[in-house]
């Protein structure tokens, strides 16, 4: 561990980790509890979240009232808080308690298909809540790497990368392509998700709930580039105490094509049909449109 990261300004983040682990002791209906108090504590502070959230759900739901949508929102602030408490279960819960709770998983052998062909598969997942549980879920079934974005916070970013790198077999940081290609080439299966809002070099416009969104064309560049299949996977969190569903669909036929702007809209597509099985977890919080300004 790195000396500068003990430093007193870090003490606060250490004691947040330190009361994470002890709630991942709990049993899982206590651990839904703090996840759900820690949800509601966000919503109270963080306000343009709160208002960002508002209005993702009306521009993508405009069939559903205010009231609707304001039920959603506070519903998708518990499950925001529920992630946070999950980041914890996958890194230091024990394998037997996490199977416990993967409710159902389906389509592992669609994955095994696609790793056949020998080229590595890109894993087509989406930014929700529970994305972390569910892809530590698949991780049970298949060796696997994963992209992810590094956070500015570098205690939390340490803990995670250390942790990550124990339970998959890489952890390759988002910008790194030559790593990403170089996994494929190894015919490795690699946690890729790309639907949060990109203004970068190449990016393009295209629908997200029929509202035009700035969009990353790079899982059709990478796809062709690679030859690897694309196999999407989703999961939820049940109600109660249920635990966890994962779903692995069948690797996507023609994809991609020689339109990136048809790809993407494609995979958007897919991402609204598995958002619609439970609006709340996915991070509405995010502002996929880039319309809310900074306060």
């Amino acid at each position: 561990m790195q000396y500068r990261l003990l430093k007193p300004r870090y003490w606060s983040t250490w004691l947040l980790l330190g009361l994470m682990r002890v709630v991942v002791m709990c049993p899982y209906r206590l651990q839904l509890v703090v996840g759900y108090s820690l949800g509601w504590i966000i919503r109270m502070a963080a306000k343009r979240r709160w208002r960002v959230t508002l209005i993702n759900l009306r521009m993508c739901f405009p069939e559903m009232s205010d009231k609707q949508c304001l039920k959603i929102a506070k519903k998708h602030f518990a499950s925001l808080g529920m992630g946070i408490i999950e980041f914890g279960m996958c890194w230091w819960m024990s394998e037997k308690r996490l199977r416990r709770l993967a409710h159902e998983v389906r389509g592992v052998e669609h994955l095994q298909a696609a790793r056949a062909r020998g080229h590595g598969v890109l894993l087509l997942a989406g930014h929700f809540t529970q994305l972390e549980m569910v892809g530590r879920i698949l991780s049970l079934h298949t060796d696997l790497h994963l992209m992810y974005r590094p956070i500015p916070n570098p205690v939390i970013e340490e803990v995670m990368r250390r942790n990550r790198e124990r339970l998959f077999d890489r952890a390759i940081p988002r910008n790194d392509v030559r790593a990403l290609l170089k996994s494929l080439k190894q015919g490795k299966p690699i946690w890729y998700a790309i639907d949060q809002g990109y203004r970068g070099k190449g990016s393009i416009m295209v629908p997200f709930f029929g509202i035009p969104a700035p969009t990353s064309p790079a899982l059709s560049r990478v796809a062709r580039s690679s030859q690897a299949p694309v196999v999407p996977f989703f999961g939820e969190r049940l109600p109660g105490n249920r635990g966890y569903n994962l779903r692995v669909y069948p690797a996507l036929k023609n994809f991609p094509s020689d339109d990136p702007a048809a790809d993407a809209l494609r995979i958007n597509k897919l991402l609204e049909e598995n958002i619609r099985r439970a609006p709340e977890q996915y991070l509405w919080s995010h502002d996929r449109f880039k319309q809310v300004p900074r306060d």
